[in-house]
């Protein structure tokens, strides 16, 4: 008999989490502006907002927390960070920053100007962010595949290298500061990108003399479908297909808060010496001195120990198997999913589970926060919200998919939290027709609104 697959790792310690009434659950969604960032942590039951931040450390990584340096300048820890990193991803230089976030404000302070164009494959929240609060362009190159929640294409991260000569070609490369590929992309599923791909995405850029740089917060997930779905490297470990990746890139922002596994950090890691020189001066500007920039020694040391732990094939089989159970759950009850289901995440198909719902009322925060108000389920919303408005028009952009992720975090929920999860939102999809109108804005940010935006019921008119 075929042994299942079931957890590489033990649980030491236990966090209890409340199961609240669905009428609380509607007071506090009032509360909460219609926002579920706004939730307190107590009035959620099973935490999908996101994977950043929210996994569960190894009893090695709690053990390097002990052995932290806490030195300002030229602590053990960063060393013991800078050479993980460089044994790795091959990268000579880099700059510790307190998240992902950073990373890009630090990098893009050096790199991105008003009027640049940044081709890439559907940058995600911040990145985008980042790029348009300097009045630059970000542009989507993606592969029409993913848009299409019901293609089964093994690779649907990857760019149209079509599309992406086209956006090389329409300008000079002094508008142009470098090309930024997500691996894995999170907006379109947490789906992966190919070698092959990366491979023709650098020719590109070598024969356009424009940077490649890599958004890494997934990049092991991103290995193990390689590992998986590319013949080329079935036979290769995870480490020696990170490496063969990161052989085509010329740099790397990092949200450690995902694949390293830490609950906070993230760094820049660069090849260029003259760049890693101007990027150190934004970095103590904006983080700290290059030795700790925004992290404390300890959470280096924890970090180091997991950008080992995360190429650990065991672990990563684990860890994607778990979303992969989930999304088959979903499957098996006819429940529109982005296919194939990806790393880190099973994403909704909102507009085929609300066809009825209008899109200017936010068909996936209306089914996230259905969800919510079920069974006490965060997730998040991929779609018009997340989007922003156009920032030369103000309109609304409407995504060509509306979604919502439900995140997994690392290490911390069981596969019965996943029965959980399934069983509840098979309970929405089959009131689904009784959910008859969406959501309207009543308070929003200029940028990443998502985060922070106020939000009322608009009324079913009979």
């Amino acid at each position: 008999m075929l042994l299942p697959n079931c957890e590489s790792y033990k649980i030491k310690m236990i966090e209890p989490i409340y199961q609240s009434t669905k009428e609380q659950r509607l007071q506090w969604l009032r509360d909460a502006k219609y926002n579920l960032f706004n939730l307190r942590s107590e009035q959620v039951f099973i935490d999908l907002l996101t994977d950043s931040g929210t996994g569960a450390m190894s009893d090695r990584q709690w053990a390097e927390l002990m052995s932290g340096d806490e030195s300002y300048a030229g602590s053990r820890s960063y060393y013991k960070l800078k050479d993980t990193i460089k044994d790795i991803f091959g990268f000579e230089y880099f700059l510790p920053t307190h998240q992902g976030r950073a990373a890009e404000n630090v990098l893009f302070s050096c790199l991105v100007k008003a009027g640049d164009k940044v081709p890439g494959n559907a940058h995600f929240d911040t990145t985008k962010g980042h790029i348009e609060f300097r009045k630059a362009t970000a542009i989507d190159c993606t592969i029409d595949e993913a848009s299409d929640s019901t293609s089964v294409h093994p690779f649907k991260g990857n760019i149209d290298l079509i599309k992406l000569e086209q956006v090389l070609k329409s300008d000079s490369p002094e508008n142009i500061p470098f090309i930024m590929l997500t691996i894995t992309c999170n907006t379109f599923g947490g789906q992966p990108v190919s070698i092959e791909n990366i491979r023709g995405v650098h020719k590109l850029s070598r024969k356009y003399g424009i940077p490649l740089f890599f958004d890494s917060a997934r990049f092991a997930e991103n290995a193990w479908f390689i590992h998986e779905r590319e013949e080329e490297f079935r036979g290769k470990s995870i480490p020696e297909i990170v490496k063969e990746m990161y052989r085509y890139a010329d740099g790397m922002t990092m949200s450690s808060k995902k694949d390293g596994i830490v609950n906070i950090g993230g760094f820049i890691g660069l090849r260029d010496e003259k760049l890693y020189k101007l990027a150190s001066t934004f970095n103590i500007m904006f983080e700290g001195f290059n030795t700790y920039g925004g992290m404390a020694g300890r959470d280096m040391a924890a970090l180091a120990q997991g950008l080992k732990e995360v190429i650990d094939k065991d672990y990563l089989d684990t860890r994607i198997r778990q979303v992969h159970y989930l999304g088959s759950l979903l499957t098996d009850e006819g429940i529109p999913v982005q296919q194939p289901i990806g790393g880190h995440a099973v994403f909704i198909d909102a507009l085929k589970f609300l066809p009825h719902i209008k899109r200017e009322e936010f068909v996936a925060q209306t089914l996230a926060l259905e969800i919510y108000l079920e069974a006490g389920i965060r997730g998040v919303e991929i779609g018009a919200l997340m989007a922003d408005r156009d920032p030369v028009s103000r309109e609304n952009r409407f995504p060509q998919m509306e979604m919502v992720r439900l995140a997994i975090p690392r290490r911390v929920y069981t596969n019965s939290h996943m029965d959980y999860i399934a069983a509840a939102i098979k309970n929405v999809y089959k009131r689904r027709e009784s959910i008859r109108s969406g959501y309207r804005i009543l308070n929003e940010a200029p940028i990443l609104r998502h985060f922070t935006i106020e939000l009322e019921k608009i009324p079913v008119i009979k």
